[in-house]
């Protein structure tokens, strides 16, 4: 199986944390040249730092909001002018909303979640595509969540919206499978992320638990009895990036160590 990523360029957004920068780095390992995304320019320079350049590649970074969809596709737009770069890998992954019951949510939090997590994956996407096609092959590979399958209590915003990411990428799959651009979604279950840590926080103060009781139990309600790993994401990550994956696309990819309750 050939898992080899050298002579690609990867674009990975929300690189500098969690499964987006154990994703960068490991695509570094595989000779891929990667460009991180993110918002916090010191997280984007440490860890360029990080990124292997054994295979003589050259990275870079682009320091964008995904707050401000605006400003995510000018700065985008530019670095794609400047660099001249074309990419062959696009991983859209960024940060969930805050949790809640769903009939509590504001209007605003359902705005400001479809804004980050299906309006910037678009503008990824189309920055993105051209290149692709003119490349003859491409990969994109969405970082959602397993709430596609099963919604997560307490995540009611989250959940609505991932799902509608889900399906744009299963569209986006069947529009550009033509063109040898695969799309493909892969479903983290709870992963021990700085992200999992808040939801954690802010769960045991809702319920007046401990935080430990609140990890204990997630684990609990997987096969594995554990919480995942970054790295356990990102080799999947790798995996639908290589020439091996060629013929896997529109699939939803559960990697939740079994996940049966909530």
């Amino acid at each position: 199986m050939d898992l080899s990523l050298k002579g690609n360029r990867a674009i990975v957004c929300g690189s500098t944390d969690g499964i987006g920068k154990a994703s960068a780095l490991l695509m570094a390992e595989r000779g891929a040249s990667i460009t991180l995304v993110a918002r916090n320019k010191e997280k984007l320079n440490a860890t360029l730092t990080e990124l292997s350049t054994e295979h003589g590649q050259n990275h870079a970074t682009v320091c964008a909001d995904f707050n401000k969809p605006d400003n995510l596709k000018q700065m985008i737009q530019s670095h794609l002018k400047e660099s001249g770069y074309t990419y062959r890998i696009l991983v859209n992954n960024s940060g969930g909303p805050h949790g809640g019951p769903l009939i509590e949510a504001k209007e605003d939090e359902f705005r400001i979640a479809f804004e980050r997590l299906l309006i910037c994956n678009q503008i990824m996407a189309q920055a993105t595509v051209l290149g692709m096609k003119k490349l003859g092959s491409g990969r994109i590979i969405n970082i959602i969540s397993t709430s596609v399958r099963q919604v997560i209590p307490g995540l009611g915003v989250s959940n609505t919206i991932r799902g509608a990411v889900a399906q744009w990428a299963k569209t986006l799959a069947l529009e550009l499978g033509e063109f040898d651009i695969t799309v493909n979604n892969i479903l983290p279950g709870y992963t021990a992320t700085a992200r999992l840590q808040e939801l954690a926080e802010s769960k045991a103060k809702s319920m007046g638990k401990k935080v430990e009781d609140i990890r204990k139990t997630w684990a609990e309600n997987t096969s594995l009895k554990r919480l995942g790993k970054p790295e356990e994401i990102s080799s999947a990550v790798a995996f639908l990036a290589s020439d091996s994956a060629g013929y896997i696309s529109g699939h939803n990819l559960s990697i939740d160590g079994g996940r049966f309750g909530a």
